[in-house]
């Protein structure tokens, strides 16, 4: 199958890009940096250099690369811009979106996230709303999931999937020695308390990303086995990261309530790292 995978380079690319040459697909991935060019290239894929928010050069691009499938892994996180991350959620997928229709594009799978549910007890399934009342900062984030989510439903593919990932961790993340939680531990500031956290190591993000290519549309929630309070995760990764771990406290938001796996398990994907508690360590 011809692929265009828009944000070959990150966390979850530098394990995608080389799963999907292995299954045999001809893989165009873009990058917005020329000096990343290279390492696509070793991976098996054509390197394209191209900014998403210019939709004339990204039509071209996706037109030029005449895909079958469209896998939307593009993100802002390794520099902690939060804003321009948001752009790429409302502005960067409608330009794609877009490109993808315009190219005739019968896949789309996209890159979303799985703790933007109402509040409720228990782990959140796909069915649930996204929490579309909550007040800022969180109304910034659930309404930037729900456009892109919007447009990729609407973009009238003949399989469209959307994978709601727990919290990234793995090389090039956040939780890894020298990253920003960290950080956050040296300071203090990561708190241990009863909010449930859903996580899936970036390697396991990739594997669930190439069977969705195959997956009937709609949402899916790509997280580990093991949905945790803060209290129980938040001292593992400490001891991962060689930092402190704070004193547990209590209290959550009746959002933070995990993610249930149950139907990507139906799926047939299953993760490599079932938990958090041995994959805070596996940092290679």
């Amino acid at each position: 199958m011809r692929i265009f995978v828009a944000g070959g380079t990150g966390a979850i690319g530098r394990f995608l890009i080389p799963l999907l040459v292995q299954a045999g697909h001809q893989v165009t991935a873009t990058t917005r940096s020329p000096e990343r060019v290279h390492g696509l290239r070793e991976a098996g894929a054509e390197a394209v250099v191209v900014d998403v928010f210019d939709r004339d050069a990204l039509a071209a691009a996706v037109a030029a690369a005449a895909p079958e499938a469209v896998i939307h892994q593009l993100t802002s996180l390794s520099g902690g811009d939060m804003a321009q991350h948001a752009r790429i959620r409302r502005e960067g997928t409608r330009n794609l979106v877009d490109a993808a229709v315009k190219a005739g594009v019968g896949t789309f799978v996209a890159q979303s996230i799985s703790w933007v549910y109402e509040g409720g007890d228990g782990l959140a399934e796909e069915q649930v709303p996204l929490d579309l009342s909550a007040p800022k900062p969180r109304a910034n984030v659930v309404g930037g999931v729900a456009a892109l989510e919007d447009a990729v439903t609407s973009g009238g593919f003949e399989r469209h999937v959307i994978l709601r990932f727990g919290i990234f961790y793995g090389p090039g993340t956040w939780y890894v020695p020298g990253s920003l939680m960290a950080d956050n531990l040296a300071a203090g500031s990561l708190p241990a308390n009863d909010a449930v956290s859903s996580f899936v190591h970036t390697s396991d993000a990739a594997e669930a990303t190439v069977l969705a290519l195959d997956w009937p549309s709609g949402p899916v929630n790509v997280v580990d086995d093991e949905p945790a309070p803060a209290r129980e995760w938040v001292p593992v990764l400490a001891k991962a990261l060689d930092r402190p771990a704070p004193e547990p406290t209590s209290g959550r938001e009746a959002w933070e309530r995990g993610a249930s796996n149950v139907y990507a398990k139906k799926l047939g994907w299953t993760p490599s790292h079932p938990t958090w508690r041995t994959g805070f360590f596996a940092v290679d």
